[in-house]
């Protein structure tokens, strides 16, 4: 009699053999700086966007409509396409990246944050025109949480996310180009206004979705990071210890995604 056993695939063996490599470094660049940790025990503000008149308090992006915010970030962008400044790394996306603490980004690079709070996957496609002009030497792109919060299906996320790495693969053809896993959140044990959105969208689905990117990053040929796993516990969610509100990270947070930067520009350097 024959008996049939489950193999376990090849992909899956290395995609957990990369995570558990990334997991350990990160941890070991962690442990490099707890300065960092210490330091950033309280929340940090974003940084400010001078006005046009210096005796005026700056003003915070939050503050914005979302008009005034993408003339903010064209501006920006424009300064960075005539300066040409050295290293030149884009940041694309949603409140997550538009937090970023910037005393937490690797440095060694310029860097050009093009996020807005409460992005979409289509909004951001509509506006990658904006740093057209620039020369980033890398370009990360997380996307898709709000999308998920709004309801929209897997297959309009995909879509999207399909059109941003092609038109960024078009106008930024010597760019490394870097899609980010969406990260989980916390589920029932969140705080968020929005708490009962979260718990309508199971992590396992933004599991599978990003599985799906990773796909389509390949076939796309741009980077995939996995961040996942990094951000999630046993459960699969968003680690109560690295979030605010179970949605947006805390100076931890910040501090693992830095380090995975960080192991990132590290490896393509090798």
């Amino acid at each position: 009699m024959s008996s049939s056993v489950k193999t376990f695939p090849a992909w899956a063996f290395f995609s957990l053999l990369s995570n558990f490599i990334l997991l350990l470094a990160v941890i070991l660049l962690i442990g490099k700086q707890q300065g960092f940790t210490v330091f950033f025990g309280t929340v940090v503000s974003p940084t400010p966007i001078p006005t046009s008149n210096s005796q005026t308090k700056p003003v915070k992006r939050h503050q914005f409509d979302y008009e005034k915010w993408v003339n903010i970030l064209k501006q920006e962008a424009d300064i960075a396409a005539e300066k040409k400044p050295r290293d030149l790394t884009i940041l694309a996306g949603d409140s997550l990246s538009l937090w970023f603490p910037v005393e937490l980004l690797p440095d060694n690079k310029t860097w050009l944050n093009q996020g807005i709070s409460g992005e979409k996957t289509a909004g951001l496609f509509k506006r990658l025109n904006l740093f057209d002009k620039t020369t980033p030497e890398t370009i990360f792109v997380m996307i898709g949480i709000n999308d998920l919060i709004s309801s929209l299906s897997d297959e309009i996320i995909l879509n999207n996310q399909r059109q941003t790495m092609a038109y960024l693969r078009q106008k930024h053809p010597k760019a490394q180009i870097v899609i980010q896993s969406i990260l989980p959140h916390r589920g029932e044990d969140a705080t968020w206004e929005g708490k009962e959105k979260l718990v309508a969208i199971p992590n396992s689905r933004i599991r599978n979705l990003n599985q799906q990117l990773q796909t389509i990053a390949a076939k796309e040929d741009v980077k995939y990071l996995n961040l996942y796993p990094l951000f999630a516990d046993k459960q699969g969610n968003l680690r109560s210890n690295l979030t605010t509100d179970g949605l947006h990270l805390n100076p931890n947070g910040y501090l693992v995604w830095s380090s995975a930067l960080q192991l990132y520009f590290q490896m393509s350097r090798e």
